[in-house]
C-alpha cells in the first residue's frame, strides 16, 4: 500500500512540473511571439534542410528492405558476429546496419518492430537498444561534416567515431538483464507488421515519422530559445553543447560557428552520438511497447556519446586536426 502511495505521489509531482513547464513556456512565447515565431521558422528550416532530405529517402528504402521475406537469410552469415559481441540474435546485425545506414530515429523503431513481430525478446531488444540507436552518414557525414562544419573529414571523423562509439555500447550492456514488467505486451505478428506493408502503406509510414521528426526539432528549437537567458550565461562552448544536448541539429549548427574547430569537433561527437533530449524522446516513443526504461535508454546513450568522444579526441591527436 504505502508502495503504491509512493508511486502515486512521485506521479503528482512529475505532472505538477510538466504543468509548470508548459506554463512557462507558454509564458515566454506570449511575451515575446515574433522572437518564438522566427525560431519556429529556423527549426523547420532546419529539419527541411538538413533533417528532411538526409533521413527521409532511408526511412522510405529501409521499410522496403524489410518488407522483403529474405532478410534473415541475408543475416544468417553473421549469427556467429552477433551473437558473441553483443548476446543477441543474428537479425540484429541487420537492425545494427540499416541503424547505422539510417539514422535516428530508424533504429529504434526497427528494434520495436522485431518484437512486436516476435524476433527477438524483451531484454534482446533493450541488449540492441544500446548499439541500435544511431545517426546516419548522410546527417553526420552530409549536414554536419559538409554541411555546417563545411569540412567532409570532420563528417568522416565523426562518423567513425560514432559507429565504434556503438559498438563498444553494445559489448558493454551485452549482459544487461532487467526485470519484466506484471503486464508485458505479448509479442506477436501484428497488422503493422512489414511484411503486410504494401507500397502505400509504406510512404503513409515513412511520411508520418518523417512529420513527427520535424515536429519534435521546431519544438525544441523553441524550448532552447525559452532558456536562452541561462544559457547565455554558460561559456559560449558550454552554451552550445547543452543546446545539442537538448536539441541535435541546433547545437551542431552552432558548434560549427567555434573557432576553435578541434574543441568543436569533439564537442560536436558527443552531442551526435548522445541525439539530444528530442531525439531520445523519438526513440523512446518508438521503444514504448517494450515499456523501455528511460533512465536505462538515456544511461545507454551517454554512455554511446562519451565512447564516441574519446575516440575522437584519439583520431583528432593521431590527425593532428
Amino acid at each position: 500500500m504505502k508502495k503504491n502511495n509512493h508511486i502515486s505521489t512521485h506521479k503528482n509531482w512529475t505532472s505538477l512540473a510538466l504543468t509548470f513547464l508548459v506554463f512557462f513556456f507558454l509564458v515566454c512565447m506570449i511575451s515575446a511571439p515574433a522572437r518564438f515565431i522566427s525560431q519556429s521558422l529556423s527549426g523547420l528550416s532546419a529539419w527541411a534542410t538538413s533533417v528532411l532530405p538526409s533521413v527521409l529517402p532511408f526511412m522510405f528504402f529501409t521499410r522496403v528492405l524489410s518488407s522483403q521475406k529474405c532478410v534473415q537469410t541475408l543475416t544468417r552469415p553473421f549469427s556467429c558476429v552477433t551473437q558473441k559481441l553483443f548476446k543477441t540474435p543474428p537479425i540484429s546485425f541487420y537492425v545494427f546496419f540499416m541503424a547505422i545506414m539510417s539514422g535516428y530515429p530508424v533504429g529504434s523503431k526497427m528494434v520495436a518492430d522485431q518484437y512486436l513481430q516476435g524476433k527477438i525478446s524483451r531484454e534482446d531488444a533493450f541488449k540492441m537498444s544500446a548499439f541500435c540507436s544511431t545517426s546516419g552518414p548522410m546527417f553526420i557525414i552530409g549536414a554536419v561534416g559538409i554541411g555546417m562544419f563545411k569540412n567532409p573529414t570532420i563528417g568522416y571523423i565523426l562518423f567513425i567515431s560514432h559507429v565504434l562509439g556503438a559498438i563498444l555500447n553494445g559489448l558493454l550492456f551485452r549482459n544487461l538483464k532487467l526485470k519484466s514488467p506484471k503486464d508485458e505486451p505479448t509479442p506477436q505478428q501484428t497488422l503493422d507488421s512489414p511484411t503486410q506493408a504494401d507500397l502505400s502503406d509504406i510512404v503513409l509510414s515513412s511520411t508520418l515519422a518523417i512529420l513527427s521528426v520535424g515536429c519534435i526539432i521546431t519544438i525544441f528549437f523553441i524550448i532552447i530559445e525559452c532558456f536562452s537567458p541561462i544559457l547565455s550565461l554558460l561559456p559560449q562552448n558550454i552554451r552550445f553543447w547543452a543546446e545539442g544536448c537538448i536539441e541535435i541539429t541546433k547545437g551542431c549548427i552552432d558548434l560549427a560557428t567555434l573557432h576553435n574547430t578541434q574543441l568543436a569537433t569533439i564537442l560536436a561527437s558527443f552531442v551526435v552520438s548522445f541525439g539530444g533530449i528530442s531525439t531520445v524522446l523519438q526513440s523512446l516513443t518508438m521503444l514504448s511497447k517494450l515499456k523501455m526504461p528511460a533512465k536505462v535508454f538515456v544511461l545507454q546513450k551517454l554512455c554511446h556519446a562519451t565512447f564516441s568522444c574519446l575516440i575522437t579526441i584519439l583520431m583528432l591527436t593521431f590527425m593532428m586536426l
